[in-house]
């Protein structure tokens, strides 16, 4: 079983939003086409990131989902536009483009990245257009860092841009005040992907949701009646992934069964697609908890390969349940929810969320006794966030609970903007870190594998997506890589994890290397930094100071440590004669700094000789692999003297000016 074809982060659909950037003062005059660049902003390390598995044991690096909205865009734009879509997760953007407009999208938590991109390219000269789901929620936080914005779904008022753009009467907002009829939704262009790049291919079936979870803001941007593509319409995008190679698709519904009766129609429909193509494709999507009430439901999942869903569980307590409008969690036993769906063969994916007015102290331990019991491995447990126009925020903000200086978009770090009710802050923020830890312990991994392997029933011919050659591969550097550095514990609990039907041994394997890499990005966030990781900074600096002194005393090299989220983050900066010796030697000692994932580095270039570029590029090139821990600053009068070569280097840690 493949990690990334069976994982999925939330998706930014709502790409209506994009900030399009132009070069204003050419941009009107240039002959037609149109050329628009699309870019998807580099999130932040996350769960989602898998960052561990990527790195040390992924056959072929991917990363789990290609940005669905921008291929919907670019499906929207007239015929005589050339557009091209760029995705920060696995490209370097460029530059200097050769685009008339730059659009950047954006969830909350790409927030900060768009806001980069977008001022160094208004800078630069480019008209300005910014979108995504966060400017759909908050399109006052783009004000004045772009040319214009476009708020909520685009099928109408991105083709309305397009025309106004062209007529030279571009508004500075765009806003959709209606609801989108699904079948005005045209086929995303997936030829503008590189799908062999990405886990999972990502489609869209229906917009909105019924229900009325406080907290969410699906109901704010998409309503409560569910909107539906036809199958038809599906059948189309699936032939369109297909020809791309495409054999694991993501349904980035919030509710794929929000509409039951529709639901079932699709379901129906891909059983037929699959049986006529030779099952070519594996799915995942997101869906409410009564799926589990349905027995015809739940089989023509089966039949259709699904191999997973995404459930919102959000906690045990019914207490808290009820509190947050979560009542259709309410209405059966979620143990045994869950274990009904294992016996169709369906593996579950969960969130759960913290923070609720009825949780005490012993809401860590309720949360983690169902999560074990459950066997659900990949259990994203977020700190209750109260998002924009939410009736949560309204609520909260009423009550004088919003915490303002932090913002809302990513609740899976150890902060949140929200006071809690039954406990303070700080006993949240410690018990969130203890529970995480608990998780992810060999224990913790060794007994949701247990417990799920007790029910869950893989359908014939699961788990053989990958050629017999890759698993082995994959197995193998699990265990080198992953169980053997465990010690005698890890292997003795990897061993006992194995005590389950042979054909569900990928699935374990599977399970260690989600368990594993979600361990990591937790001693990475929430584990304090240990005070050896700290003097391996100074080492770093110590060394390269006492290597190098001359350079240093004449100011050609600067060396500073600082912290950045409570780890060490070594400042080194380039400005004059460096010679060739201290370049091969920083580079060589950066990487062995590096290696600790919680280390960072912010390098800033100012000055450097031009016979120098290419070794600059080289250094950059080595340090790709540790893009999330690097940031990279280079002086405005450097970017017209670096080959292009090392400046696509730059733009992969995050260009500043």
């Amino acid at each position: 079983m493949s990690l990334m074809s069976t994982i999925a982060p939330p998706q930014d659909i709502t790409f209506m939003n994009l900030t399009v950037l132009n070069d204003r003062h050419s941009h009107l005059d240039k002959p037609q086409p149109v050329r628009l660049l699309l870019i998807n902003p580099r999130p932040p390390d996350s769960f989602w990131s898998f960052r561990w598995a990527m790195d040390r044991i992924m056959v072929h690096e991917r990363t789990p989902n290609p940005p669905l909205g921008l291929a919907t865009l670019a499906g929207l734009c007239p015929d005589h536009w050339q557009v091209t879509i760029v995705d920060e997760v696995i490209e370097a953007t460029p530059l200097r483009p050769h685009a008339d407009i730059v659009g950047v999208c954006g969830m909350g938590v790409q927030h900060p990245r768009q806001r980069e991109l977008l001022e160094y390219y208004r800078r630069q000269g480019y008209f300005t257009v910014a979108g995504g789901s966060f400017a759909s929620l908050c399109p006052e936080s783009l004000e004045g860092l772009a040319d214009c914005v476009v708020a909520g779904e685009a099928e109408y008022i991105w083709p309305q841009f397009c025309a106004d753009y062209e007529a030279q009467r571009h508004q500075p907002l765009y806003v959709e005040r209606g609801e989108v009829d699904m079948s005005d939704v045209p086929v995303p262009r997936f030829d503008l992907l590189d799908l062999s790049r990405y886990g999972t291919a990502s489609l869209q079936f229906s917009r909105g949701c019924p229900y009325q979870c406080e907290f969410c803001d699906i109901i704010v941007m998409f309503g409560r009646k569910p909107r539906t593509k036809t199958p038809a319409q599906i059948g189309r995008e699936l032939d369109a992934l297909r020809a791309q190679g495409a054999r694991s698709a993501f349904f980035v519904d919030d509710n794929l069964i929000g509409n039951k009766k529709v639901a079932k129609e699709l379901l129906r429909y891909l059983v037929d697609y699959q049986k006529r193509h030779g099952y070519p494709f594996k799915f995942g999507t997101e869906a409410s908890l009564n799926l589990a009430e349905d027995p015809e439901l739940l089989g023509l999942f089966r039949d259709a390969g699904f191999a997973w869903v995404f459930l919102g569980i959000e906690t045990p307590d019914v207490a808290s349940l009820k509190a947050s409008g979560k009542t259709q969690n309410t209405k059966t036993d979620l143990l045994e929810a869950v274990r009904t769906i294992y016996a169709y063969g369906i593996d579950i994916f969960a969130g759960f969320i913290i923070g609720f007015d009825n949780d005490t102290v012993e809401a860590f331990d309720r949360q983690y006794r169902f999560i074990v019991d459950a066997g659900i491995q990949v259990a994203m447990v977020g700190l209750l966030t109260a998002l924009p126009r939410t009736p949560l925020y309204q609520r909260l903000e009423a009550e004088g609970r919003v915490r303002h200086e932090v913002m809302a978009g990513d609740n899976t770090r150890a902060r949140t903007n929200v006071l809690p009710k039954n406990m303070s802050y700080n006993q949240m923020i410690a018990g969130y870190k203890d529970l995480y830890r608990r998780l992810f312990s060999d224990h913790g991994i060794a007994c949701r594998i247990r417990n799920k392997t007790r029910h869950l029933r893989l359908p014939s011919g699961q788990g053989e997506n990958e050629p017999l050659g890759t698993q082995l591969r994959l197995l193998w550097r699990t265990l080198l890589r992953g169980i053997w550095p465990g010690g005698p514990t890890r292997w003795w609990r990897f061993a006992g994890s194995l005590c389950c039907p042979p054909r569900l041994w990928p699935l374990v394997v599977t399970d260690w290397v989600r368990g594993l890499s979600m361990r990591h990005y937790v001693q990475r966030h929430f584990a304090p930094t240990p005070n050896r990781v700290w003097r391996r900074a100074a080492d770093a600096m110590g060394q390269l100071r006492r290597r190098f002194g001359p350079a240093f005393e004449q100011g050609s090299v600067t060396a500073t440590l600082d912290a950045v989220d409570d780890a060490p983050n070594l400042v080194l900066t380039l400005n004059g004669d460096i010679d060739e010796e201290f370049l091969h030697e920083t580079r060589r000692r950066l990487r062995r700094m590096l290696r600790d994932r919680r280390v960072r580095l912010s390098l800033r270039i100012e000055c450097i000789k031009t016979n120098q570029h290419e070794l600059l590029s080289q250094i950059l090139e080595h340090l790709v692999q540790y893009r999330d821990q690097v940031r990279v600053y280079l002086h405005e009068s450097l970017r017209d003297q670096l080959s292009a070569h090392a400046l696509h280097q730059v733009i992969h840690f995050g260009l500043a000016s």
